[in-house]
């Protein structure tokens, strides 16, 4: 027995020296690896780089990125102030928060910074995306791509994105059990990117394998770029490629059938503008900028519908006041939506709207940031930022901290009216589609979307939380409640609306 408590004690002893072992071999390693980015500092630039860690080797600290969401930054930031240093996705990286830093950097696009998505992001999307298009090629791509966005296209789309939103709705209604939201909105988003703002002619089968697909693509766009079986990194470059098939087959099946269309789609205009501009696009190209638009109205969007339910659901005064509005405009009448009301100027004359979704997107703005990379080195707050450093402003992080917005953690529409006008107290305090030369050129199409989803949410819906608790909010890869957002929809009849006309009435004049 004494032998063997000896070898038992003996072992224990290794094994504590084996962990000992390693741990100040990580320790070494770290501190090798900060070295080795802090030496790539100018040294010609006498001011300091910004405070920060840029973690372990390789990692760095994406994994700590990847599970602490939001507060990961939060928590740097408090910690290393507005400007900080970090490394993700396999870069080093600044991140940069506050209105005049974020100005600093929008503005400097081509003479301080130039666009640099992470490389899975800029792998996956394709060399011939408007999103890692640089300089001339960008603005030439740019004004190709402004006529999908332009006010006569946002109304030939408008009755067909209130179609399939109402079918959606009724769908919703229908189920017996509570939805998740957040599932919902996306397969939606996708619906209407896909037939809508593509016209692509696919059975429902196709539909869902394409959804399924494109979802695989869109959780590893943001992965650490390392190609081996299992990663994230290569489900991604499989989901793109399959996509990349599909969407082939689509193109060509819908130049070949033409007739019976009552209005052009992104794609009709996409191709037309890019003829009319001299630049008649590749199949290659058309593929990568079809998958860009439909990532781009898929993501985001179905980010932002999800917030919009989730605010509407804790603010029933705000749904109150929002079908007073549609009332006073002659768009509800007896609880009900009348019928071609919505057009597209009717919709911008809803000035109460306008704010509902304004603050949706400042409060839960649905994706983080936007990435660039340093050209030359510059300073940024009494920081020195380094040559070839990616550099991310963060979009969510200066909202929240912007001194503009009174109670900024406060849901309030009506910081956004025309009598307090928060939002024009400065020009990058509130930027929820970015800003500058690369400022967000779907945001009209997904203003209008989120528009007339909250029209036909407040005219035909009932909604209630179907969990005791709201859920957590996780931010990567977009904003996203945890659980989806658990909710039960309810069909209405007419003797349900006037009752809901009724209560509105009631509890407007009590807020």
């Amino acid at each position: 027995m004494l032998f063997d408590s000896f070898d038992l004690v003996s072992a224990l002893a290794t094994l504590a020296a084996c962990l000992v072992s390693v741990a100040l071999l990580l320790a070494v390693s770290q501190q090798l690896w900060q070295l080795r980015w802090t030496a790539t500092r100018d040294k010609s630039c006498k001011l300091p780089m910004p405070k920060g860690s840029m973690g372990f080797p390789i990692v760095g600290e994406t994994c700590h990125w990847l599970f602490q969401g939001s507060g990961f930054h939060a928590s740097r930031r408090q910690k290393y102030g507005n400007v900080f240093k970090t490394h993700l996705l396999g870069r080093p990286l600044i991140r940069v928060t506050g209105a005049e830093n974020v100005r600093k950097v929008l503005m400097g696009e081509h003479s301080l910074v130039s666009v640099e998505w992470p490389q899975s992001t800029s792998t996956l999307l394709g060399p011939n995306s408007l999103a890692n298009s640089i300089g001339e090629i960008h603005r030439k791509r740019r004004k190709v791509f402004a006529k999908v966005f332009s006010h006569e296209a946002l109304e030939s789309y408008l009755p067909k994105i209130q179609q399939v939103i109402q079918e959606t709705l009724r769908v919703w209604s229908s189920n017996p059990e509570p939805i998740s939201v957040y599932r919902e909105a996306q397969r939606l988003s996708f619906h209407m990117a896909v037939r809508v703002l593509l016209g692509f002619r696919v059975s429902d089968d196709e539909l869902r394998h394409l959804f399924h697909t494109f979802q695989d693509f869109v959780d590893n766009v943001f992965s650490l770029p390392i190609d081996l079986p299992f990663t994230g990194y290569r489900k991604g470059i499989r989901a793109r490629d399959t996509l990349q098939k599909g969407i082939e087959k689509a193109i060509l099946e819908k130049q070949h059938c033409s007739q019976g269309k009552d209005y052009a789609d992104a794609l009709d205009i996409l191709i037309e503008s890019g003829k009319e501009n001299g630049s008649e696009l590749s199949m290659q190209e058309l593929k990568e900028s079809t998958i860009e638009l439909i990532f781009a109205a898929f993501a985001t969007t179905a980010s932002a519908s999800t917030s919009l339910v989730m605010q509407l659901l804790k603010h029933p005064a705000v749904l109150a006041k929002l079908r007073e509005e549609l009332r006073a405009h002659g768009i509800l009448h007896n609880g009900c939506l009348c019928e071609g009301a919505l057009r597209l100027d009717s919709i911008c004359g809803l000035k109460y709207l306008d704010c509902v979704v304004k603050e949706v997107l400042r409060l839960y703005t649905p994706v983080s940031g936007g990435y660039r990379t340093a050209m030359q080195t510059f300073e940024l707050d009494g920081f020195q930022i380094p040559k070839g450093w990616s550099v991310m402003y963060s979009i969510r992080d200066t909202h929240d901290t912007a001194a503009v917005f009174k109670d900024v953690d406060a849901f309030d529409p009506e910081r956004f009216s025309q009598e307090r006008s928060e939002d024009k107290e400065g020009r990058f305090h509130y930027l929820p589609f970015g800003g500058g030369v690369r400022t967000c050129l779907g945001k009209r199409l997904a203003t209008l979307f989120l528009k007339t989803l909250a029209v036909e949410l407040a005219s035909t819906s009932r909604f209630e939380l179907a969990t005791r608790t709201f859920p957590r909010i996780i931010t990567v890869p977009v904003l996203h409640p945890s659980d989806g957002l658990k909710v039960k929809f309810f069909g209405l009849d007419s003797n349900q609306n006037e009752i809901m006309a009724e209560s509105d009435e009631i509890l407007g004049a009590t807020v």
